[in-house]
């Protein structure tokens, strides 16, 4: 009996060492990730500018306004001509915000929104993760507060905006769709009817329905399933949208009809189109002709062109098997084509910086095959295979990275607001043609992206297989 103790002994410092080492790994990515998320949070103060939930602060006050008996849509915030403009389903979705102060609404938003933006990273990453052997959480740990620290989130977050809410619906079904192109491969196997139906993707198109109802932007996700004949997808969205709609009329039928026969053509209500926070191709137009409006025939002719580019291109991506490339140009084409595009809208470029960050990992790791497959030995012509040179891989995907690299910077730093100009004080060539450029910068960016955005052949097996299926059943049938 001792001796076998003894033995037993024996063996338990080299498990002491291994448990060290697992602890020792786990608290080094503790701590990454906590300087990370400091790194993050200076960054927000020093580009960021002031918040206080000032959006937050007008949806509380028209909820709380409405609950005691009034009328939403004639509530003005005090010292501000400012009212609530979304449709009467998303004054449904705050009112129990009702219940709460403001700086708790605001808060609670806040956290719900970093939690959703942490699930899409997930989401999104975690077919990145798998094929480089990554880690998820350490990932996702990293990625968050990256992607909080950018213009887009921290205004979101800083004015107690729902941008991330929406973006998470929409990139729920993303996921959604994936599941459903695997043909059902984790729902056959889990345990109860719910997880079935959750794995199945079947409800997919509900969150762009119910982002459609909040805002209306998302709509155009409709029309790119339409046109890449995701059927079921569209007509989900679409009566997902058209139920909400109903049933809120039915609730409150009098703010339903003040919005739709009012409000919504009250395009005064949302500001002026020059204002530099609008980094839409509308509000780009108005500036460079240093109009309050914008130049409306211009818009109209070049917010076409945007639209069949951003659709087609969005279209071959899912056809080559990249639908997260097809929902992010979808999504650009929206932040160009809107009328009205405040930076806190243009949460899309955080998949598009993903996808830039991917399409150079995957050209690095196709150009390293390259070198063993040329240095064989010479074919049967006897002509010497052409050798790359040594530093082709390091190369390769390059560009890709300092895109995304140099698209994560600008959104960091976002120069559009030390040139901030307001007409008819000041002209927005007040800082020359430098001045010009970096106060449209973002809006700039964005129509670069959805010009030529990369996307990545087979990065989406699921969609690509799926097409290949369909393209060979005529086949078949002949």
């Amino acid at each position: 009996m001792p001796t076998t103790v003894g033995r037993r002994m024996d063996r338990l410092p080299p498990l002491q060492r291994v448990a060290r080492g697992v602890d020792r790994r786990i608290l080094v990515r503790t701590g990454v990730v906590a300087a990370v998320s400091y790194a993050s949070w200076l960054a927000i103060g020093a580009f960021g500018r002031p918040y206080n939930f000032f959006d937050m602060k007008i949806y509380h006050g028209a909820v709380v306004w409405w609950a005691n008996g009034n009328e939403l849509y004639d509530f003005i915030a005090p010292s501000t001509t400012l009212g609530f403009t979304y449709p009467p389903f998303a004054g449904l979705a705050m009112l129990p915000m009702s219940w709460l102060p403001v700086d708790a609404a605001g808060w609670l938003n806040a956290l719900a929104s970093i939690a959703a933006l942490a699930v899409v990273l997930a989401a999104l990453l975690r077919p990145i993760i798998d094929r480089l052997g990554w880690s998820l959480w350490f990932t996702v740990g990293i990625a968050t507060p990256l992607a909080v620290a950018i213009e887009p989130s921290r205004e979101t977050l800083g004015y107690g905006q729902v941008n991330l809410l929406l973006f998470a619906l929409i990139m729920a079904d993303l996921v959604g769709l994936r599941w459903r192109a695997r043909r059902g491969t984790h729902h056959e196997t889990a345990d109860s009817a719910l997880a079935r139906f959750v794995y199945s993707g079947t409800w997919a198109g509900v969150g762009i329905g119910l982002a459609t109802a909040v805002k209306l932007t998302p709509a155009l996700f409709v029309a790119y399933l339409m046109i890449t004949r995701q059927w079921r997808a569209a007509l989900t969205a679409v009566g997902t949208t058209i139920g909400v709609t109903i049933v809120t009329f039915g609730v409150v039928g009098e703010e339903s009809r003040t919005y739709f026969t009012n409000v919504l053509w009250q395009t005064e209500r949302v500001g002026a189109a020059d204002m530099t926070a609008n980094q839409s191709l509308a509000g780009l137009l108005a500036r460079l002709y240093d109009s309050i409006e914008t130049p409306g025939l211009l818009w109209l002719a070049f917010a076409v062109l945007m639209l069949a580019l951003g659709l087609s291109r969005a279209t071959s991506a899912r056809a080559d098997g990249d639908e997260l490339t097809a929902f992010t140009l979808v999504g650009l084409t929206a932040n160009v084509i809107s009328p009205i595009s405040w930076s806190h809208h243009l949460v899309w470029v955080i998949p598009a910086i993903i996808v830039l960050a991917d399409a150079a990992l995957r050209r690095r790791e196709a150009s390293r095959g390259l070198l063993p497959r040329a240095t064989g030995a010479p074919p049967a012509t006897g002509v010497p295979a052409l050798r790359p040179p040594i530093w082709y891989p390091t190369l390769t995907g390059f560009r890709h990275g300092v895109g995304a690299l140099g698209l994560y910077l600008l959104f960091l730093v976002s120069p559009i607001w030390p040139y901030e100009h307001q007409l008819p004080e000041v002209s927005h060539y007040q800082d020359g043609l430098f001045g010009a450029l970096m106060e449209n910068s973002l809006a700039v960016a964005l129509i670069v992206l959805v010009a030529a955005l990369p996307w990545r052949p087979g990065a989406e097996p699921a969609f690509y297989h799926d097409r290949l299926a369909r393209a060979a059943q005529p086949a078949a049938r002949r």
